[in-house]
């Protein structure tokens, strides 16, 4: 394991060896687990700017997001697309890379749609910044968003800036019984739901609502008039984004599915979010992925990287030739 401390020692430690692969706190485990010499971000730490009246901060892929957190909070502000794993040490570039993001997407947006701009080492050792560091900017091929999702195949993130929103003054959490139908309707409706979720090992539906609070009791009122259900501690989302409801020695997926297909989970271990639109899947071992028939992403355990298949636009490969000749870093199909 190499841990650079600075920018500089970064592109020192990519062309130290021939195959390399960035790794942060390493909570998404089967994501790094891949032949190549480590190189850790936690020694790049820090947020280097913060102007909360632009509504934009950047820091070392290194940070915790327990700190970029806690120093947004103190200016009332948060990043809307709810980080996961966060108590579990999960850093900024780790969130970038894994492009994870929580039950917040429904409403803003995931991880790609708050990064603004990125400094990055390529498999030539160079550091190249890519977008900018303004809400407004609008130079050039969006690559910063390209690295979402990318689990440092193309490049090592040095730094990132993201935009920020002002926090809500409270949110409200209501509880009622799921079906694909009542999550369409919900998330069809003019409510403007902060998160929609299926809450793991229930049929249970739970909605967020964020805003002022007068204004959230009545549109509660409303709901559960439409909805049989009940007001609950807002808690759960704290439990389902450090996914305490998994196996925590088993298999845990990432897939992509549509709300028709959430009757065939109900019966698995999973959480169900964005609006029906991703599932975490939890099995107790690599022994029960004969019973998943969705394409998905492993983020911890013994499984392969990719269940059933990936798709590969064009477009991936022209970026890992264009940043990674030589092939320094792994492939995404490692």
């Amino acid at each position: 394991m190499i841990t650079p401390a600075s920018l500089t020692e970064l592109c020192d430690a990519v062309l130290s060896a021939p195959r390399v692969l960035a790794v942060g706190a390493q909570t998404k485990p089967r994501l790094c687990k891949v032949d190549a010499v480590k190189i850790s971000t936690l020694g790049l730490r820090g947020i280097t700017e913060y102007e909360p009246s632009e509504f934009t901060f950047t820091a070392l892929a290194g940070t915790s997001l327990s700190e970029i957190i806690a120093t947004l909070a103190q200016s009332g502000q948060y990043l809307p697309f709810d980080p996961m794993l966060v108590d579990a040490g999960s850093t900024l570039g780790g969130v970038v890379a894994s492009g994870l993001s929580g039950p917040g997407r429904f409403r803003f947006g995931g991880v790609r749609d708050f990064i603004l701009g990125v400094r990055f080492v390529d498999g030539l050792g160079r550091l190249l910044r890519m977008g900018g560091k303004v809400v407004k900017n609008a130079a050039g091929f969006d690559l910063p968003k390209f690295f979402t999702g990318s689990l440092g195949r193309f490049g090592v993130l040095g730094e990132i800036t993201f935009k920020v929103f002002p926090r809500p003054p409270s949110t409200l959490t209501l509880q009622v019984t799921a079906d694909a139908r009542t999550m369409i309707a919900a998330a069809r409706s003019r409510w403007e739901l902060d998160a929609l979720d299926v809450l793991p090992d229930s049929n249970h539906l739970v909605m967020r609502l964020a805003g002022p609070d007068s204004a959230l009791r009545a549109i509660a009122r409303e709901i559960l008039g439409k909805f049989p259900g009940e007001i609950i501690s807002n808690d759960c989302w704290a439990s389902l984004r450090e996914f305490r409801w998994a196996h925590p020695n088993g298999v845990l997926l990432k897939a992509a599915i549509t709300p028709d297909q959430i009757g065939s989970l109900l019966s698995t271990r999973c959480h169900i979010s964005a609006g029906g639109n991703v599932a975490f899947i939890s099995l107790s071992s690599a022994t029960e992925l004969e019973s998943i028939h969705f394409d998905a992403l492993t983020l911890r355990g013994d499984a392969p990287l990719w269940i059933g298949q990936r798709q590969r636009p064009a477009i991936e490969a022209a970026v890992k030739e264009a940043l990674d000749p030589q092939n320094r870093f792994p492939s995404l199909d490692d």
